[in-house]
């Protein structure tokens, strides 16, 4: 019985499996880096949305009800912002991991231990300045970054991105440190995370005297962010440039 015969495969009717995984999982981190990005972006622009109705409606008023109005939506974003420091080490994400690192710490040390654990620093006036500048920086920053998972890159809100890091981002640790600072006596009076080092050593650690520490890293996170910024900016620049000159 002679043997059937088969048809010659022609190369490249399918796509290869070591070709097509790759691309869906260029794909799917698309996908999720785009919907992060979209989350933030919708978190941070109701806090934005919020604190401007709520200024314009009850005028200073407000200013002491923000924490208890938005500080749970901002928490929200705050620990999300962790994913952040997961997407690049697991190069999900290519960006510098210090400056991010600086960033999303301070952030949440400052939210967290700052000002939720002391009820009397909620009713601050700072926190609404922090709650404004955080918001106003990040509703730009992560339709950015939203876009250019996609290839998209539109000039104008390139170029804002790369430029509201100026005034805002020494405004931003200015109004952290005097935040820092207005906590100090409620950490003296009630001792919260104040403690003694166990066995011989037995040093004492006084809480305040960290938090005064902690305002020097906030200068180093100022210094690495700042870097990171101009880097970026000069490269958009330079983008710009090439893209202008083939027109």
């Amino acid at each position: 019985m002679e043997p059937e015969l088969r048809a010659e495969e022609v190369p490249g009717d399918h796509p290869p499996a070591k070709e097509a995984a790759p691309r869906a999982r260029y794909k799917l981190k698309t996908l999720y880096l785009f919907t992060y990005n979209l989350i933030q972006f919708c978190g941070y622009s109701w806090i934005s949305t919020n604190i401007t109705a709520r200024f314009l409606t009850f005028g200073e008023d407000s200013l002491v009800d923000t924490y208890h109005s938005i500080g749970a939506v901002m928490g929200c974003c705050q620990l999300l912002s962790v994913l952040e420091l997961i997407h690049i080490l697991s190069g999900i994400e290519q960006s510098p991991f210090l400056p991010r690192f600086l960033q999303v710490t301070e952030r949440n040390i400052i939210l967290f231990v700052v000002i939720t654990s002391q009820e009397e620093m909620q009713s601050k006036n700072v926190v609404w300045a922090l709650f404004s500048l955080w918001s106003t920086l990040d509703v730009i920053k992560y339709p950015y970054r939203m876009l250019s998972v996609i290839g998209t890159d539109l000039q104008i809100l390139s170029w804002i991105h790369h430029c509201l890091w100026i005034p805002l981002s020494p405004s931003i640790m200015v109004t952290e440190v005097i935040a820092t600072y207005q906590s100090l006596p409620y950490f003296e009076i009630l001792g919260t995370y104040s403690f003694q080092l166990p066995g011989p050593i037995a040093v004492p650690i006084h809480f305040p005297y960290v938090l005064q520490l902690y305002c020097l890293i906030l200068a180093l996170g100022l210094y690495s962010s700042c870097c990171q910024f101009y880097e970026e900016l000069e490269q958009n620049t330079r983008r710009c440039t090439m893209k202008s000159k083939q027109n």
